[in-house]
């Protein structure tokens, strides 16, 4: 920070003017005005040196209160500590100065002491002011920068993250032996329903960054089908009991794997991918696995996703099944023929239809109809 070296001493008595620049001759520069108009010259000139500014009150040309509503124009008045001569004892002057912005005042006649020791509080807590001023836009631009640079590094993993997860779920479809177009029909799916749940029923509290991470997210789905024997995972036929026990265990190992994948410190990344991973296969009816979840005990963005799978289960044909027609597919989950859905999701479900049959399209061609029994 500059040095403020310098006393401004503006009033027209010149005798006041000596008297104050004998008290401060020893230590600073002093500049004099005797009148407002020439004082204000004088600060424009030199206010990135001056300590303080003395100003009269009454002067001819130009007085005190003139000359602090031209400085309070100009945006100048906060750019030095005031402190006003006045030998008025009107509560209304010292008012409207204070106002203004003056930091003290000092009275006619004067006192050695007692200027130097006010003139020495109004810089000392300038100084200060300025000196707190600087530390906080220091700090800030700090916060600033760093703020700056986490960002870029949750862009970093996010990425990472987003990359590892489609390579992973790429793996999962190689093995289940399904198109290499379910990951994305699975994240388009999500999101397309996502931001209709959000629309209709704000109270979820959704913001986009959490429907980012949400499509993200939904690719981690059957991540711990990775983990299932290939007799099980391709089986054409029906499952038995013990198999489809052990096709169920998917969710929990998913959500094991993940544990040992997903970058911890992006916790809303890691939270999305273990509600999905581990209750999409809940039911609103309590008729699901792996917990039996009833409800809203199911989180919002598991019942998206498993509505979304759902579907694309449907649509797509898989080892153990042919593809559905987009209408039949629709009906079937209206009718609850693939489990029991929120109504809230089933009405979302609903305006988004036309939507998920053009998503269907760019990604899928359809076979005819076989019966299905939905894993």
């Amino acid at each position: 920070m500059e040095q403020r070296n310098t006393i401004l001493i503006i009033d027209d008595i010149d005798i006041n003017r000596d008297i104050l620049a004998d008290i401060f001759r020893n230590e600073y520069e002093i500049l004099e005005a005797q009148n407002g108009k020439e004082g204000i010259k004088l600060f424009t000139e030199n206010s990135n040196k001056i300590a303080v500014m003395f100003l009269d009150l009454v002067m001819p040309v130009m007085g005190g209160f003139e000359v602090l509503e031209a400085l309070h124009q100009e945006g100048l008045i906060a750019q030095v500590p005031i402190i006003m001569i006045t030998g008025e004892e009107s509560v209304e002057f010292e008012k409207r100065g204070y106002d203004y912005g003056v930091i003290d005042y000092i009275k006619k006649p004067f006192h050695q002491y007692i200027v130097k020791r006010v003139a020495e509080n109004v810089m000392d807590l300038y100084r200060y002011k300025n000196n707190l001023e600087t530390l906080v836009k220091n700090q800030t631009s700090k916060l600033e920068a760093q703020n700056e640079l986490l960002k870029k590094q949750s862009q970093k993993l996010h990425k990472m993250n987003d990359t590892m997860i489609n390579t992973i779920s790429n793996v999962v479809e190689f093995r289940n032996l399904e198109s290499g177009q379910h990951v994305k029909r699975i994240r388009k799916f999500t999101r397309c329903l996502a931001e209709e749940v959000v629309q209709k029923y704000p109270e979820y509290g959704y913001i986009k960054d959490d429907l980012d991470v949400i499509e993200q997210a939904s690719a981690m789905h059957d991540i711990g089908k990775i983990v299932i024997p290939d007799g099980i995972l391709l089986k054409p036929g029906k499952l038995t009991s013990d198999e489809f026990e052990v096709m169920k265990s998917h969710t929990t190992r998913g959500v094991e794997m993940i544990a040992n994948i997903i970058q911890l410190d992006d916790n809303s990344y890691y939270d999305y991918c273990y509600q999905i991973c581990r209750h999409h296969h809940e039911r609103y009816n309590g008729k699901g696995y792996p917990d039996g979840l009833v409800g809203e005990e199911i989180p919002i963005a598991a019942q998206i996703v498993s509505l979304a799978d759902v579907y694309d289960a449907l649509v797509s044909e898989r080892v153990y099944k042919k593809a559905f027609d987009k209408e039949t597919a629709y009906q079937m989950i209206i009718s609850g023929d693939c489990g029991v859905f929120s109504p809230k999701i089933l009405k979302c479900f609903n305006a988004v239809k036309g939507e998920y049959e053009v998503l269907a399209d760019q990604y899928t061609e359809y076979k005819e109809k076989e019966e299905i029994e939905t894993r």
